[in-house]
């Protein structure tokens, strides 16, 4: 008599790997997290994931929550200062009053007909889009976008440590910080590769 067949969940779990025995298995077990068990080559998904140069898949594939998904409890988007010096919101709220006192055949009439009130002066634009245009800030290779990125800005000088940080750390003025041996050693962080020389606030320099 042949033996009664496991059920569906016990037949799925016998498919894959545990978690413990895969980080056994792999050379860099830091990468592994709880869903690569349920990969069909797990070892082949963590070689690949432990490439040089390899951009991390984001996270929010596996959330059940829609990409994107909590913006709508942020603030409206605001225009940048170069393009809100043109004018350019002052006169999208004139026309938008203007269009609400018009009638529905002057709307259509409108939409047909168009006429060019309240233009913007050419040289404006020019000067708003080519002489004070601000670059944005890009993102660096490896670095992904994630919901809720725009709202972790920083805003204080890299490697200058303030007085409350200072005493946090239970280190005075002129003493360096702990992670100073560390980046003689090795270099700055890969985001700061181009803030050379790197200054503290105590004016000690690393080279």
């Amino acid at each position: 008599m042949s033996k009664p067949r496991p059920p569906k969940s016990v037949r799925i779990k016998q498919q894959f790997v545990a978690v413990a025995k895969l980080k056994l298995l792999v050379k860099h077990p830091e990468l592994v997290e709880f869903h690569d068990s349920n990969s069909k080559e797990p070892e082949l998904l963590l070689e690949l994931k432990s490439l040089k140069n390899t951009v991390p898949i984001p996270q929010h594939w596996c959330q059940k929550k829609r990409y994107l998904n909590g913006r709508k409890e942020r603030e409206p988007y605001r225009l940048p200062d170069f393009i809100e010096a043109t004018g350019v919101s002052q006169l999208r709220q004139a026309y938008l009053e203007r269009e609400e006192e018009m009638k529905l055949k002057q709307k259509m009439r409108e939409k047909i007909r168009p006429k060019n009130v309240g233009c913007i002066d050419y040289q404006i634009l020019y000067d708003a889009f080519f002489k004070n245009q601000k670059k944005g800030s890009m993102t660096v290779f490896g670095d992904i976008y994630y919901d809720g990125k725009d709202e972790n800005q920083y805003y204080g000088t890299p490697f200058k440590l303030s007085s409350k940080l200072r005493s946090a750390l239970g280190i005075s003025d002129n003493d360096t910080p702990p992670w100073a041996e560390a980046i003689r050693k090795y270099g700055p962080p890969p985001s700061y590769r181009e803030i050379i020389p790197l200054l503290y606030q105590n004016k000690t320099q690393i080279q």
